[in-house]
């Protein structure tokens, strides 16, 4: 190691440091020839990066022998893995030829390099630019696995520098970590990382959330380990005397898991029954796996109750990602719920490192799931581009919903999401099954096309010569391979029906002595506001539109009213959140001053003093202000990330007031909506716009609109109304 002389005296002990944990690490996994190949790129890195051009500041050494140990120890990637993360930086900032990485390294990590420098730069602007990222992504399957799982493994290395980054940097990261890597490294198996992306995302676009549910989760911890350790010690010893050899952890879920739990139930942290899992990790052979593990499942239900409900079977029918757990939820004296995992050595592994993992254990029968998915991918990436919107839906619906089993005639097994119907089933046997499908017999009756499948159903499909895919079975199926193939057959009728079109046109242009060129089809396309010719020649076909206007309009001598464009463009976005910063420096500032830009305050999410904001620029009314938590907000923050102007309020200003929507929820008592009134007009003092409430059942809910000066104004009435009796629980409501 030479070559740290070459580095400044101070930098020495850090990089050998940094050198050290990294060949500790691969010590472990690797033989002496791969030790090797590590220790040579590590060497080239050092000869090509003497000064500070590394990550925001850190030195280039320092963040690649970061990026490669967190690939071997995280995600158990093998020397050529390891080799490449330590160079990829290096080549793209030195603009190192990559013959020279071939003929130095060595062919396999050059090819590697070369495949993640041609997905090194993403946009993710626009829907479209997530699609083709997505299809940039998952084509890497087919050339080294090793690619996706690194680009995984960088994402979550920057995510975890969140720190030094600026707000917009944090909010760009975070979106693009939420809607691309985080679905992606789930249907790779890979449920930590997955985890962690979505905890690190949620912590910087739902800030007021997160730290709510940590500083909770912080609280109770003392409590929680004495509980876990008491939970855990009649196991481990009845498990020992059963002769198992295991490792048993207790851990709290995921913050951004918790969360969903809460918006999906609606309910409190508090009320959130299985805040943390305890897994039990069984070292058993092969052979015995399954049973080792229903063996340990019968202990646990020895000592605590389970819920029937809760018991998930990954072992006999596994994800198809790979994953096999058994899960169950079980409760104990005093009425608390805890979810326990069993799983042995090797489906930990699995569970950990997801792809990586699978080529180690590739030809087991719970690891064939994810090669039909990644062969069914394939296959989706070689059609149009119209298919590659569905991709990412697709991962997304995946994400964190459950997976069902379904039987053909011949009793194969087939799974789907959850909520797939007949049609899904039917586009997954073949495309002509699919688009003739009348129909299905389930379990011996006959059932529509649009029934959702159940566990367990077995499924024959019905077809008729007469049936065609139409445009509202898009609403019908889930899985992105038969929205695929419906939107291809649909745009192929689309195709012809516009051919027939076409030709009447031209017939009705030389009637009317028109010539049929692109200046008056082009001429027309404006003036009806079409996409493109395919649409009007459709619409001429299905008589959609009138021959007659279009007559007129062509034989008019006025020239083509200018047609406004639909899209806002980048300049206009620009003009602006020019005039915008001109106005108060880097933020917009949001008071009364605020004369020359046109602004109103989004009604989707309410944005009051207080309230952490962003501006958005839309199409033709100014720029909208949303919160940072805003319902939308993800969605505009990833797709339209030129469009966002950072926005502040002014402080001084604390005249005005602001309408904000209650939902509020409680025990119907005798004079309850009085109390409500009373306390918000007399004792607060705030004027109300709108009150509605429902009775059911002893029971009401109902929704209160009202003014208030900031969120601390309306954290104190929300505090006092939390205090009328009956009054259960109050919260801000989103639409």
């Amino acid at each position: 190691m030479e070559l740290i002389e070459r580095y400044p005296e101070a930098m020495q002990k850090q990089i050998l440091s940094q050198f050290r944990g990294l060949i500790r690490i691969c010590g472990g996994e690797f033989d002496k020839s791969e030790l090797g190949l590590v220790r040579k790129s590590f060497e080239f890195l050092l000869s090509r990066s003497e000064e500070t051009t590394g990550f925001k500041g850190i030195h280039l050494v320092e963040y690649a022998a970061g990026l490669a140990r967190m690939t071997v120890k995280e995600l158990g990637l093998d020397a050529i893995g390891v080799s490449a993360a330590l160079l990829i930086h290096c080549v793209e900032q030195k603009n190192i030829p990559l013959e020279e990485i071939r003929s130095e390294i060595g062919e396999r990590t050059a090819n590697v390099v070369e495949e993640l420098l041609k997905i090194s730069s993403l946009d993710t602007s626009t829907i479209q630019g997530q699609a083709e990222n997505m299809r940039n992504l998952v084509l890497t399957l087919a050339t080294d696995f090793r690619v996706i799982l690194l680009k995984i493994a960088e994402r979550l290395y920057l995510m975890r520098q969140l720190e030094i980054l600026n707000e917009k940097e944090q909010i760009a990261l975070s979106c693009e970590s939420r809607f691309i890597y985080s679905p992606l490294a789930h249907r790779l198996g890979l449920y930590n990382i997955m985890l962690e992306m979505e905890d690190l995302s949620m912590s910087v676009l739902e800030k007021e959330a997160y730290q709510s549910i940590a500083e909770k989760l912080t609280a109770s911890t003392q409590r929680r380990n004495k509980f876990i350790r008491d939970f855990i010690k009649p196991l481990q010893e009845d498990l020992e005397k059963e002769k198992f050899r295991v490792e048993i952890k207790g851990r709290p879920k995921a913050i951004s898991s918790i969360w969903r739990k809460m918006r999906k139930q609606k309910v409190e942290f508090e009320e959130v029954y299985d805040k943390f899992a305890i897994r039990i990790i069984i070292d058993t052979p092969l052979k015995k796996e399954k049973a080792d593990c229903w063996r340990a499942y019968s202990i646990i239900t020895d000592h605590y109750q389970p819920n029937p409900e809760r018991l998930r079977d990954w072992i006999s029918m596994p994800k198809s990602n790979g994953y096999e757990s058994l899960h169950t939820t079980v409760v104990i004296p005093g009425g608390e719920w805890v979810e326990v995992q069993i799983r042995t050595t090797r489906m930990n592994e699995i569970a950990e490192k997801g792809l990586a993992a699978h080529w180690k254990y590739k030809g087991l029968k719970g690891q064939a799931g994810i090669d039909q998915w990644i062969e069914r991918v394939r296959e989706t990436l070689e059609n149009s581009e119209l298919e590659i919107s569905n991709l990412m839906e697709d991962l997304k619906l995946s994400q964190f919903s459950k997976e069902i089993f379904v039987f053909t005639p011949n009793g194969d097994l087939k799974k789907f999401p959850d909520n797939a119907t007949v049609l899904d089933f039917a586009f997954d046997i073949h495309t002509d099954v699919g688009a003739s499908c009348a129909g299905a017999r389930v379990n011996g009756k006959n059932v529509p096309i649009r029934y959702i499948l159940k566990n367990g159903d077995k499924v024959e499909i019905l077809r008729s010569k007469n049936q065609k895919p139409k445009m509202d079975w898009l609403n019908v199926v889930v899985t992105s391979k038969a929205k695929t193939k419906i939107k291809l057959a649909l745009k192929e009728a689309k195709l012809k029906e516009s051919e027939q079109g076409k030709e009447i046109l031209k017939r009705r242009f030389r009637n009317w002595k028109i010539d049929f060129d692109d200046s008056s089809i082009r001429r027309v396309i404006q003036h009806f506001k079409y996409r493109d010719a395919i649409d009007l020649y459709f619409d001429v076909a299905t008589d959609k539109v009138d021959l007659l206007q279009i007559k007129e309009l062509l034989t008019s001598s006025e020239k083509p009213a200018e047609t406004r464009p639909e899209k806002i463009e980048e300049k206009a976005v620009d003009r602006l959140v020019s005039s915008a910063s001109a106005e108060s420096g880097d933020f917009l500032v949001i008071d009364e001053k605020l004369a020359n830009i046109d602004y109103k305050l989004s009604p989707c999410c309410n944005p009051i003093l207080g309230d952490s904001i962003f501006g958005f620029v839309t199409i033709s009314s100014g720029i909208s202000i949303h919160r940072m938590n805003c319902p939308n907000a993800q969605q505009l923050l990833s797709r339209y990330g030129y469009r966002v102007v950072k926005a502040r309020w002014n402080n001084k200003d604390k005249n005005a007031f602001f309408p904000v929507t209650l939902r509020i929820t409680g025990m119907d008592d005798l004079g309850i909506v009085s109390n409500i009134s009373d306390v918000i007009s007399k004792d607060l003092q705030v004027n109300m716009r709108s009150i509605s409430i429902d009775s059911n059942d002893g029971m009401f809910e109902g929704s209160i609109t009202l003014f208030v000066k900031d969120t601390q104004h309306l954290e104190a009435m929300i505090r006092k109304l939390k205090k009328v009796k009956g009054v259960m629980n109050i919260k801000r409501f989103e639409n």
